[in-house]
């Protein structure tokens, strides 16, 4: 043992490191002192300190794909090492992934030079590391982010994101500067609401210790992309009252919310359409016409209405039996939908053999003249079994100072009119 000294250790340190860089963080510039195996055409003999971090930390596990150019305002902090520090990354390098050990020494107390030793590990090393890194996937799968944070001291730290490492990183930020770099992250839409809930203020005032809060939103991940997450929030529990630090933690809900809002369609729909014509049903078209009432009083769009009625529909049902009648009920709402088509209409069931159309951006003697032709075509249409069926149309417009219930009634006279003044006709109320 006694044969080593300090020279010759350096030599056998110096020629057992895969990689030796000297790094200036003041003046964004790194020198390569030996670069051996991946990392001879890894990294240039010179070059940019920020290029380095990118190249060693910006970029998905197992993935050469670069993170979105918003998470980039972390590389100044991540770039900022206050002691020693060691940690583990992959690179991907011409489509092969290298587990690389990274050990980092100071070489001053203003944190602004460093020497960087890079040793690639071997496949064993490797194996471990990704039967490793399986475990933690089952638990932690679902969470993109993690971090701490001290509200009386305005400090971040101990920041996880788990698709760049398993490890936290090297640095700590300012909670508030945090929030204003994340909140660029977020989809615009939600951008209030993330301000809102991650205030401080709202945080101290409405979470006891203990305690954890939650909301979902929209924010980018580190490929660009927007995916659904749930942001967290726990209080850690003191005996302190006043001592108000928190676990924060981003949960990728994506592909759970996805389904969820695809479930919540399909009962949207069942609850909205008629069983039987797949239109709106009563109550959906009901909230189409108070909608279109409120959009004419609001933006001026032009509306009118036209309420349809089959006429001696009874008949039909008693002659034919139900069965047909739905048919032809199935039949008749097909011929006008097909005619409305072109236009912004909006048809639904009103109840038996009425049906009500909201048409948008239409005057009345427009509609009156359309109300016509499809009337027309009605009248000249064989339906099951060859039945000749006519209808009756009332129709309206919004006028100024209508409510629903106006409407509803004029609407209703008109097309009554038609029915006790001969049927097979169009009345304008």
């Amino acid at each position: 043992m006694n044969a080593y000294s300090k020279e010759s250790i350096s030599d056998l340190i110096f020629d057992k490191i895969d990689s030796i860089i000297v790094v200036d963080a003041k003046n964004d510039s790194y020198h390569t002192i030996k670069k051996h195996g991946v990392f001879e055409n890894f990294l240039e003999d010179n070059g940019s300190y920020k290029s380095l971090i990118e190249k060693l930390w910006f970029h998905l596990n197992d993935n050469s794909n670069k993170i979105a150019e918003e998470y980039h305002v972390f590389i100044p902090m991540i770039g900022e090492f206050k002691g020693k520090y060691v940690d583990r990354v992959k690179i991907n390098w011409e489509n092969q992934i290298h587990l690389v050990q990274i050990s980092i020494y100071p070489l001053d107390e203003t944190a602004s030079h460093y020497i960087f030793m890079l040793d690639e590990l071997d496949n064993c090393e490797y194996l471990r590391e990704f039967l490793t890194d399986r475990k933690l996937d089952t638990i932690q799968s679902t969470f993109l982010f993690s971090m701490y944070v001290d509200l009386i001291k305005d400090i971040s730290y101990s920041i996880n994101v788990s698709e760049i490492s398993n490890d936290p990183m090297n640095y700590d930020v300012k909670y508030s500067t945090w929030r204003q770099m994340i909140v660029n992250m977020i989809w615009p839409a939600d951008q209030k609401l993330f301000l809102e809930r991650t205030d401080p203020d709202y945080l101290k005032n409405n979470l006891e210790p203990g305690r954890t809060t939650s909301f979902d939103c929209q924010m980018k991940n580190l490929e660009g992309a927007f995916i659904w997450v749930k942001l967290i929030f726990s209080r850690t529990e003191t005996t302190n009252t006043d001592d108000f630090r928190f676990v924060f933690m981003v949960q990728d809900i994506h592909d759970n919310s996805l389904k969820l809002f695809d479930t919540l369609k399909r009962y949207e729909e069942l609850a909205s359409k008629d069983p039987l014509t797949s239109i709106y049903n009563h109550g959906r078209i009901e909230t189409e016409i108070i909608n279109s009432i409120d959009a004419f009083h609001t933006k001026g769009i032009p509306v009118s209405f036209m309420m349809l009625d089959i006429d001696h529909f009874k008949s039909v049902n008693d002659k034919y039996g139900h069965s047909v009648g739905d048919i032809v009920l199935k039949q008749f709402v097909k011929e006008i939908n097909e005619f409305i088509a072109p236009y912004n209409f909006t048809i639904g069931r009103w109840g038996g053999e009425e049906f009500v159309c909201v048409c948008y951006d239409m005057k009345l003697d427009e509609v009156a003249k359309l109300a016509d032709e499809l009337r027309q075509k009605i009248s000249e249409t064989d339906f099951k079994k060859v039945i000749k069926l006519t209808c009756s149309i009332g129709l309206t417009e919004v006028k100024k100072d209508d409510t629903a219930q106006i409407i509803f009634d004029r609407v209703d006279h008109a097309m009554y009119e038609a029915k006790t003044n001969g049927r097979n006709r169009i009345i304008t109320n």
